[in-house]
C-alpha cells in the first residue's frame, strides 16, 4: 500500500501570541502541518528554511506588513499561495492584498468557521461541513461544451491581448473580478475564461442574468428556499450561490439589481453563507464571484443607485473588454471562428469561408451589438448563401453602411421636380427562407433587446410565451433564458 501523501505545511504570521496560538490549535486539529511566526522578519527567515503549501499572515505587523511578504514571494517567484487577515471595516486593505496576489483574505474578528474553509479552499480541499451542491441542469455548462471560453476569445489584436493576459493573472486567486463592456462584446466568455483557468475548473459554472429576473424572486433564486416557505413552495431548492459552491458564480448585469437585493448579496459576500428562505440557519458557501455589466458602476454609485460599499467588494480587479468597432483588425479572426461553430451548429459542410468583399462590407459597420451582432449577420449570410464562400452580397448590409442616404436631408434640399424613382428590389429566390430569416433577426434583437426574458420579448412583439418558444424552437434559437 502506498504511503499517504504528508499533510500540507502552512506558515502562520502575527504578532499577536494569543491570536497566533489559536490559528496554529485551529489549523492543527484540521490535520496541518503548521509553523509560526511572529514579524515580517522571522516570516522570511521561516520562509527561506523550507517550502509552503499556504502563508497565512495578519496585514499589520511590527516591522512591515503582510503586503511586505506578499511582494517578496512575488519577486522570489515562490509558488505558496497567501491569505491575508486585515482589520474589520478595511475594505481598502482588502482590495490592495488581493491586488498584490493574495488568494482571499479574512477580516478581524476572524469566524473559525470561515477561516477553515478559506484554508481548505486555498489547498483545494472541500470544507468538511459542507457538500457541493447540485447544480441544476439549465444553468451548469461544462468548459468541454463550451469548447474552452479563452479559446472563443478571437483577435490578435492589443487590446484582446491584454485581456486574454489579465484573464491568466486573476484566474489563480479567489479575487473578485468586475468584467465591463458594452453588450455584445463577450463578457460572459471573459468569465467563463477565468473559471475554465482557475483550480475551481471542476466546479460549476453558474451564470445568473441578474436583469431577467422579477424583483420578487430575486431572493429565492440566490439564496434558495426551504419547503412551505411561501405559497408554491412544495420542495426544497438550492439557490444560485449553493449551485455555485466549489466554483464560480457569475452575476451578469449586475447594475440591474435593485437596492435592496443589493444590500443581501453584500452580507452573503461578507459572510460566504446565505440563508435561504424559511431557513433558521445559514448555509456556507465557497464560490468565487465574477460579476458583469455594460453600466458605468462608479457613476451609479455617485447617483445612488448602486451601493458604495458593494461596488467596492466587486471591482477588486477590473478586465474592460473593447467594443468590436475598437479592434476591427480582430475581424477576419472572430469571423472565421465564428463561421466554423454556426456551421457546425447547422451540420454545415464544408465551412464556407469569407471573402475580402465581405470582409471590407463588415469593416464599413459601425457595430452597436458588438460581436453578438456579428454573430446574428453571419447566421443570416450563412442562410441565404447556398456557396462555399460567403460575398459582400450575403451580408445584409448595403455599401456605406447607409441605409437610406436621404433620410437626414432637409426637405428643402430634396429636388422640386419629379420624385426620386423607387429603387429595385430583388426578389428572394426562396420566400420561405427570405421570411424564415428576418424573422429569427426580429427574434433576436427582441430578446437581445429584453436579456433573453422570452415572456418580456414576446410581449414586445404582441406574441404570447407559448407563441414565442414556438417560434425559437421552429427557427433553432437557443431557449436559455431568464424567465
Amino acid at each position: 500500500m502506498p504511503p499517504s501523501a504528508p499533510a500540507p505545511h502552512l506558515l502562520v504570521v502575527d504578532d499577536e501570541p494569543d491570536l497566533r496560538t489559536l490559528y496554529e490549535l485551529t489549523l492543527i486539529r484540521e490535520g496541518y502541518r503548521v509553523d509560526s511566526a511572529g514579524s515580517v522578519q522571522e516570516a522570511w527567515q521561516a520562509l527561506e528554511e523550507a517550502r509552503y503549501d499556504l502563508l497565512i499572515t495578519d496585514m499589520r505587523l511590527p516591522d512591515g506588513t503582510g503586503l511586505e511578504l506578499l511582494a517578496r514571494l512575488e519577486a522570489a517567484q515562490r509558488s505558496e499561495k497567501a491569505v491575508v487577515i486585515t482589520a474589520y471595516g478595511s475594505p481598502e486593505n482588502a482590495v490592495e492584498a488581493l491586488k498584490s496576489g493574495a488568494y482571499d483574505y479574512l477580516t478581524k474578528p476572524v469566524d473559525l468557521r470561515q477561516f477553515r474553509a478559506v484554508v481548505a479552499s486555498a489547498l483545494g480541499r472541500a470544507p468538511a461541513a459542507a457538500e457541493p451542491a447540485k447544480v441544476p441542469a439549465q444553468t451548469r455548462r461544462t468548459a468541454a461544451a463550451e469548447g474552452g471560453a479563452l479559446g472563443r476569445l478571437a483577435g490578435g489584436s492589443e487590446a484582446m491581448a491584454a485581456v486574454r493576459t489579465m484573464v491568466g493573472k486573476v484566474a489563480r486567486s479567489m479575487a473578485p473580478v468586475l468584467v465591463h463592456g458594452e453588450s455584445g462584446t463577450g463578457k460572459e466568455l471573459v468569465a467563463r475564461a477565468v473559471h475554465e483557468l482557475s483550480p475551481r475548473h471542476a466546479g460549476p459554472f453558474v451564470a445568473v442574468n441578474c436583469g431577467a429576473i422579477p424583483e420578487q424572486l430575486l431572493e429565492a433564486e440566490f439564496f434558495g428556499h426551504r419547503k412551505g416557505a411561501f405559497t408554491g413552495a412544495q420542495e426544497d431548492r438550492q439557490g444560485f450561490f449553493q449551485a455555485a459552491h466549489g466554483g464560480t458564480l457569475f452575476l451578469d448585469e449586475i447594475g440591474d439589481l435593485p437596492l435592496p437585493m443589493q444590500s443581501k448579496l453584500l452580507r452573503a459576500i461578507q459572510e460566504r453563507a446565505v440563508r435561504p428562505i424559511g431557513a433558521v440557519s445559514e448555509v456556507p458557501v465557497d464560490a468565487r464571484l465574477v460579476s458583469a455589466s455594460h453600466k458605468d458602476l462608479a457613476r451609479e454609485v455617485r447617483e445612488g443607485r448602486f451601493r458604495q460599499d458593494l461596488f467596492y467588494r466587486l471591482n477588486v480587479i477590473r478586465i474592460d473588454v473593447p467594443p468590436l468597432r475598437e479592434r476591427l483588425e480582430d475581424l477576419p479572426e472572430i469571423c472565421r471562428s465564428l463561421l466554423e461553430r454556426i456551421a457546425r451548429d447547422a451540420g454545415v459542410a464544408p465551412v464556407p469561408r469569407i471573402e475580402a468583399g465581405a470582409l471590407a462590407r463588415l469593416a464599413e459597420h459601425g457595430f452597436p451589438g458588438n460581436v453578438r451582432e456579428l454573430e446574428n449577420l453571419l447566421h443570416r449570410a450563412l442562410a441565404l448563401s447556398g456557396h462555399d464562400s460567403i460575398g459582400a452580397q450575403d451580408i445584409g448590409l448595403p455599401a456605406g453602411d447607409e441605409l437610406d442616404t436621404t433620410a437626414s436631408m432637409p426637405l428643402d434640399s430634396l429636388p422640386a421636380s419629379s420624385p426620386a424613382p423607387e429603387p429595385a428590389v430583388a426578389l428572394p429566390s426562396d420566400l420561405q427562407m427570405h421570411l424564415d430569416v428576418v424573422e429569427r433577426d426580429i427574434l433576436l434583437k427582441a430578446l437581445d433587446r429584453h436579456r433573453y426574458n422570452r415572456t418580456a420579448a414576446g410581449a414586445s412583439l404582441g406574441l404570447s410565451l407559448r407563441q414565442m418558444r414556438y417560434r425559437m424552437a421552429r427557427l433553432g434559437i437557443d431557449g436559455d433564458s431568464g424567465d
